[in-house]
């Protein structure tokens, strides 16, 4: 069905809902890419004025990648909550953007309205919503998620520790992942990106932040960031698995690019659960999402890179995940060009998954051929804080040497806490007040030969050292 709005003395008229939506996305340079972009701010306008005017009921009906060969279409509706959506579905898109700035629109209330939001509403909202509406709304949703510790809560902001190393040395790593709870990193995750594939490698690892974790009694969790059938592989072989990881976009044909279906991250799920690993909780799974791999995959189906972003959130929710992240600049400049884009990205991705009711985290980064610079980051970073993300990064020196991309350091972190009053995990914050490395106010303590991390770490240094 086509759509039409008129400027002055002239009317645009987009073919369709997919049309519409992708004229009225922000300009990003992977739609501009896909040949789905606004020709000109006005005709871009144009279609946020009549995107608003849309109801929200039209996104049941009108599917913008095909029912019949796309599976996470299928699951966006046939597992769609009508009854919580009563509530909203007499209203258009523009008075959704209205309810949800109301003070109407508690965290309570919008807890509720999660399983009834498909990906296509939460991404038309926010396509005619300011940067600063994408944050106050985001603030006011909570995800509250548990495995050994609990992620989530009003206040808090979590880090996932990455102590990626180009050759996945032992040594390397262990001393990447002691450098970080010495700066109060780690209730998210300590998640290594391997280099290898290889099962034994893998399997060493595993093995490595598990015997970290359980000698140092560390209310965490441990992830090798591999493919969900290999995860699943080791877990046949008895290695140590807490959560089971995996990549995930927005279409079946995005999604098979990445090896995987839905079928095959329900035995991942089914796997990780069998080994009942959690103490607090049994969210298992950790996913990370990031704006065009779609298009990289020839499966975009012609939709606004934005909008399939908010659907692999779709594929993440039935699963239950511990943590989600957009990576949100990983992919490069052929998607988001420069660190306006990267920064709108982050903030529309952060508010999408948080309303759907995942609980969305960012890895706040850039490539270095990305018209970008560790300024832009501190700035999403910042208000990605306002904004009650539920995790960000941290990586040494913000220096990615295995992966080649710049992120987030431990000590960023630091400053996100002391501006914001940001707490970490409840269980996690205690450890590390038992360990000498945080006082009762949550700052590191002046580090000296008292501190039982690093005494301890002595001893792990003479073991690695033998």
């Amino acid at each position: 069905m086509p759509y039409r709005h008129v400027v002055g003395p002239r009317a645009y008229v987009f073919a369709d809902l997919k049309d519409l939506m992708a004229k009225a996305t922000p300009l990003r340079s992977g739609d501009m890419l896909a040949g789905i972009a606004a020709a000109s701010a006005e005709e871009n306008v144009a279609a946020r004025m009549c995107l608003a005017e849309v109801p929200l009921t039209a996104f049941l009906s009108e599917a913008l990648v095909p029912y019949e060969t796309d599976e996470v279409t299928r699951l966006i509706l046939d597992t769609h909550d009508l009854p919580a959506f009563r509530p909203i579905s007499h209203m258009t898109v523009g008075d959704f953007r209205d309810f949800l700035l109301s003070a109407t629109a508690t965290s309570e209330a919008l807890a509720a309205l999660a399983p009834a939001i498909t990906p296509e509403m939460a991404a038309a909202v926010s396509k005619i919503m300011r940067n600063q509406d994408l944050i106050a709304v985001a603030k006011k949703c909570r995800v509250v998620t548990k495995f050994r510790n609990t992620i989530g809560l009003p206040g808090t902001m979590a880090v996932r520790l990455q102590p990626n190393h180009p050759t996945d040395e032992v040594a390397g790593v262990t001393a990447s992942i002691l450098d970080g709870l010495l700066y109060g990193c780690g209730d998210a995750v300590i998640g290594i990106n391997p280099a290898s594939d290889s099962v034994p490698v893998l399997s060493e690892l595993l093995k490595l932040i598990d015997g970290i974790i359980q000698r140092f009694d560390i209310p965490t969790q441990a992830c090798v960031l591999t493919h969900v059938t290999t995860s699943t592989e080791v877990i046949n072989r008895g290695v140590p698995v807490d959560l089971v990881f995996q990549s995930v976009a927005g279409t079946e044909g995005a999604n098979a690019s990445f090896g995987i279906s839905l079928a095959t991250l329900k035995e991942g799920h089914e796997a990780a659960l069998s080994l009942k690993r959690g103490t607090l909780g049994d969210n298992v799974m950790y996913f990370e999402t990031g704006q065009g791999s779609a298009l990289s995959a020839g499966a975009h189906h012609g939709v606004d890179q934005q909008t399939l972003e908010a659907r692999a959130y779709a594929v993440c929710r039935p699963f239950k995940p511990l943590l989600v992240n957009t990576v949100v600049g990983f992919i490069g400049p052929e998607y988001l060009y420069d660190g306006k884009q990267i920064i709108r990205a982050g903030l529309e991705d952060h508010f999408c998954g948080k309303l759907m009711g995942v609980p969305l985290g960012c890895d706040v980064c850039y490539t270095n051929h990305a018209e970008a610079d560790q300024d832009d980051m501190d700035t999403l970073m910042t208000l990605l804080g306002a904004a009650g993300v539920t995790y960000i990064m941290g990586i040494p020196g913000s220096d990615d040497v295995m992966l080649n991309y710049q992120s987030t350091s431990f000590h960023d972190q630091l400053y996100l806490r002391e501006v914001l009053g940001l707490k970490r995990a409840p269980e996690f914050e205690a450890w590390l007040q038992t360990m000498g490395i945080t006082g009762p106010d949550g700052r590191l303590k002046p580090q000296g030969g008292g501190n039982a991390l690093l005494t301890v770490a002595k001893g792990l240094d003479a073991g690695l050292a033998a």
